[in-house]
């Protein structure tokens, strides 16, 4: 086993390609801060690796190995860097948000705009190069699921771009609450699966889009949205989503003259928590924290919170093994989450190993808190950011007070709330809302009739 073999060396090779490629330097000494496992290509300790069917496997084989190349291809990078400047919007800004860090009476409080890339929020990074190796795989057609419908639109949106087809699963849960979202990804041109199985939520989702690949493996290519699944899906993922911390790293450098003393993200899947924290993983004095979806607190069976409550045990389920919530005969759980982009099952593999290392801490937010963060945030700021966002938030909120005004906070915004104008209106009991949707629903019934 060569030392190429190890997967955190794997990760951080990645990121260093990455990094060259945008001409920003980064410490070659730095690598011991990991404590490098023996282990197989895919592997983060214990955890990630590659559990599909057979049939599956020369799929997968083809895709690791154009991943591998492209890695290492200056013009692929070129391209990408190109799109993500010129279509996303790239390099998203940095915010200081002087109104909370006065009122809450701690650290200074800075939040990393993601929210301001094309489509919304973060996925975009990841649907822009997993676009580009579909090309490079010769596909002409892109399945992926969506819980939030963020990864949908995105999805959806790179799909009318690249000219490929495109078919987008769904919870029929999820297609109810992020209905905007759905309009989007169908006017876009892409095909909206409404999945009615299980839960109905994203993880029924990812199981159908498994499903559609086994069948239909030879012209298309399931663009996963965060850094879970069987190998190469958590690392690049992982890689795609690192020009969040690269850039955040250096923006914020340049306006404070330090670097944070401590960086919040929401985790779902977890790729956008993991996407700014590469930014700083070889920093000691950077403490980075994940938020999960709290639901209705600990002890209720209604959260998605795997590592936060230990609720959740190691298994092996939708390609990869890591933290899954499951009862004891291996079967998932029912997860809920006031965000539907939270509400999943399992938790990235890197984080997991992260996570038992030390690396990275894990709290949870409830739906309440997450409710009067979201009003906080949009009153003092008048930002409004996303309901996976506003969970990073809550923990921003509760700890910035504790802590001293020489001190700095950074949140990783991943995304808007435009999609979740019909929950969080439903959560905050807008009267004046209700109205106008019910004097819509009249008038499209008087058209009907």
């Amino acid at each position: 086993m060569t030392w190429l073999n190890c997967p955190d060396t794997v990760l951080y090779v990645a990121l260093l390609v990455w990094v060259d490629s945008l001409n920003i330097q980064l410490k070659r000494d730095s690598m011991d801060i990991f404590d490098f496992p023996a282990g197989r290509e895919g592997y983060f300790g214990e955890y990630g690796g590659v559990f599909l069917p057979e049939i599956l496997h020369g799929t997968i084989q083809e895709l690791q190995q154009c991943f591998r190349v492209c890695k290492n291809d200056e013009s692929f990078w070129s391209e990408y860097m190109e799109i993500l400047k010129n279509y996303s919007g790239r390099p998203t800004p940095i915010t200081y948000l002087p109104n909370l860090s006065k009122k809450l009476g701690g650290a200074q409080i800075y939040v990393k705009r993601d929210d301001l890339n094309h489509t919304g929020s973060h996925k975009i990074n990841n649907v822009i190069g997993q676009g580009l190796l579909c090309k490079r795989l010769g596909k002409r057609r892109v399945i992926a699921e969506t819980g939030a419908g963020q990864h949908g639109f995105a999805t959806a949106t790179m799909a009318a771009r690249f000219g490929l087809d495109c078919t987008i699963y769904m919870g029929e849960v999820d297609v109810a609450r992020q209905r905007p979202n759905v309009f989007w990804m169908e006017n876009l041109g892409a095909k909206v699966v409404s999945v009615k199985d299980g839960q109905k939520t994203l993880k029924d989702a990812i199981n159908e889009c498994m499903r559609d690949w086994v069948s239909n493996m030879a012209d298309t290519h399931y663009v996963l949205g965060t850094a879970c699944g069987p190998h190469p899906f958590p690392e690049m993922v992982s890689w795609f989503q690192s020009v969040i911390g690269i850039e955040a790293r250096d923006q914020l450098q340049e306006l404070t003259g330090s670097l944070p003393n401590r960086v919040y993200a929401c985790v779902g899947g977890g790729s956008n928590a993991i996407g700014i924290f590469q930014g700083f993983l070889d920093h000691d004095s950077v403490e980075l924290i994940g938020c999960e979806a709290g639901g209705l607190g600990a002890g209720s069976n209604l959260h998605a919170a795997r590592l936060a409550y230990n609720d959740a045990s190691v298994g092996v389920a939708q390609g990869f093994k890591t933290y899954f919530l499951q009862n004891e005969e291996g079967n998932m759980r029912k997860t809920h989450s006031i965000a539907a982009g939270l509400d999943y099952i399992g938790i990235n593999p890197i984080f997991s190993y992260l996570w038992e290392a030390g690396k990275v801490r894990f709290e949870a937010a409830t739906d309440e808190e997450v409710k009067e963060a979201l009003r906080l945030t949009m009153r003092s700021e008048g930002l409004i950011p996303a309901l996976e966002t506003a969970h990073a938030f809550v923990l921003a909120i509760r700890e910035a007070p504790k802590m001293g005004r020489n001190e700095i906070i950074l949140i990783n915004q991943s995304g808007r709330g435009d999609k979740d104008i019909f929950t969080i209106a439903d959560a905050l009991d807008d009267r004046e809302w209700k109205s106008f949707i019910n004097e819509k629903s009249d008038q499209y019934l008087g058209e009907k009739d």
